[in-house]
């Protein structure tokens, strides 16, 4: 009894430390969903800011006409590649396994190869400390935003403009027409990220309307639908871009299509009836990356088409 009670709490142990961070709710739920054109079952291209691809739509109303998602970056035909496996998850659970097998095989027991439950959580915390501030540390180095765009004298932190045409399409059919994006066009890509956060917040379906395509907005109606519901409602606030950049943009059928990564820090909390904060922390900002493909006429005004969560 010792034995298995000894395994639930190292089980709950590593549930706690290697488990990825949560960013709670936020517009759009944390899923995948809308719409890309041409260019929905496709994958946009890896930038900097989301380097790893995106997932698949989970919902949308375009019609799949083509093959579905392969690896990000992976031009039509040619062979995907396996997704690397993480080398810290490899390198514990190699040594868990050895140190298990060694106690066992010499009678001390499953985790007597490692000191005893105590060395055993001991090494837990600091093999997955090594491993948090390592990935800190890579991510300082490789995630550093180039030379941001200038828009009216305020440091907007997208890269500078990379337009390119989009990927997909079949032989015989016309290749998108590339589209160029200019600091006005990324000024109006936060201010948008911006409104949808607080109109989500506000379950204002109005200004929703205004910044976002039907498509979005009846996936946005249902989801603070269900929160109204359940008495609660999803605040998300204090909202900044911290670093973003274009993956593809390209026109089609009258109408001119960017998907921009962007990764962004909030406030983000769930409160009941009362006020009561449910889950989240009100004093604490996370952190996330998605992923979101904006669409206008010629001239006109970008409204929100699709948001897509990484890998």
């Amino acid at each position: 009894m010792r034995r298995i009670s000894r395994l639930f709490a190292m089980l709950a142990v590593l549930s706690l430390v290697l488990a990825p961070s949560f960013g709670w709710a936020k517009a759009g739920g944390g899923a995948s969903m809308g719409s890309r054109g041409s260019q929905t079952f496709s994958a946009p291209r890896p930038t900097n800011t989301a380097p790893v691809g995106v997932q698949p739509m989970q919902r949308t109303i375009t019609p799949q006409s083509q093959p579905g998602y392969g690896n990000p970056g992976v031009a039509p035909g040619m062979a995907p590649q396996l997704a690397p496996r993480s080398s810290f998850m490899s390198g514990l659970m190699g040594g868990l396994i050895g140190a298990g097998i060694g106690g066992l095989l010499f009678g001390g027991g499953m985790f007597g190869g490692i000191s005893g439950f105590g060395g055993f959580l001991g090494f837990i915390l600091q093999a997955a400390l090594i491993f948090f501030v390592g990935r800190w540390l890579l991510g300082m180095i490789f995630n550093r935003s180039p030379a941001a765009a200038m828009a009216g004298g305020t440091q907007v932190p997208f890269t500078p403009n990379r337009p390119v045409s989009g990927g997909g399409m079949g032989g015989g059919v016309p290749q998108p027409r590339p589209v160029a994006i200019g600091p006005a066009d990324y000024t109006a890509f936060e201010q948008l990220l911006q409104s949808v956060q607080a109109a989500w917040s506000q379950h204002d379906l109005t200004t929703l309307r205004m910044v976002a395509t039907p498509e979005m907005v009846a996936y946005f109606g249902e989801q603070l639908a269900e929160q109204t519901s359940r008495r609660e409602r999803n605040v998300v606030s204090n909202v900044k871009l911290e670093q973003g950049d274009l993956s593809e943009a390209w026109a089609e059928d009258g109408r001119e299509y960017a998907t921009v990564a962007m990764r962004f820090s909030m406030v983000d909390v769930t409160m009941d009836a009362t006020g009561r904060v449910t889950a989240g922390d009100a004093q604490l900002r996370t952190m996330t990356t998605e992923l979101w493909t904006f669409l206008r006429a010629p001239g006109g005004q970008w409204v929100l088409s699709a948001i897509q969560q990484v890998r």
